[in-house]
């Protein structure tokens, strides 16, 4: 995995970022995650993304460069990951929506009550911050240069498998086809449409 893999639009690096392994390595032990769904966020042209309405404290990380973690709190509760990407000072970044978690698994059970179920440790974006340890502390990190949470290659997947629709949760721009998924995976979250969700344009 590189930076000119990631250094293009959102909606062209989510679908390839399914298979990618996050890895984060603590004192507890090691959690890595395979990629099973993502999300799409083009900055200040999607008003479903952070940066819709320009540059603040809070969503600086996702201007650039790409290859860095966006983690922001969702509704207070939930951590949910982004990875930067686009062109340095554009906005643009993709939500780590769910995974399969293939090495840690005790530890992410740990971290998320000894009674989920497998497929269930990193479904959701909020799930697969807790399963993976990340917090408000990792904001920043560069994926790329060998810190403590890491982006690598994973086994290609084959693009039959992959299923694009709308996003979830999300009350603007919610019917852009910018969600990304492995079919029949059952560790990709249920879609779930915001009470607040009104048609849009398509993207």
């Amino acid at each position: 995995m590189n930076v000119a893999f990631l250094a293009r639009l959102a909606e062209e690096v989510a679908p390839e970022l399914l298979g990618a392994i996050l890895t984060h390595e603590t004192p507890e032990g090691t959690v890595s995650i395979t990629i099973t769904e993502t999300e799409a966020y083009s900055g200040t042209a999607d008003p479903a993304s952070h940066a819709y309405r320009g540059r603040t404290p809070r969503n600086a990380v996702m201007f650039g460069p790409a290859g860095h973690l966006y983690v922001y709190r969702s509704h207070g509760l939930h951590w949910c990951a982004n990875i930067v990407t686009g062109t340095d000072g554009i906005a643009s970044a993709v939500l780590i929506r769910a995974g399969r978690v293939i090495e840690g698994e005790d530890l992410a059970r740990k971290r998320r009550g000894a009674k989920v179920e497998s497929p269930r440790l990193a479904r959701g974006p909020g799930n697969f911050c807790q399963a993976l340890g990340v917090t408000a502390e990792h904001n920043g990190t560069d994926l790329l240069t060998g810190a403590s949470v890491a982006l690598s290659e994973g086994e290609p997947v084959p693009a039959a498998l992959i299923r694009v629709g709308p996003r979830v949760g999300v009350s603007r721009a919610h019917d852009w086809q910018h969600r990304f998924y492995l079919a029949g995976d059952p560790t990709v979250s249920a879609y779930r449409l915001s009470p607040r969700a009104k048609p849009s344009a398509g993207a």
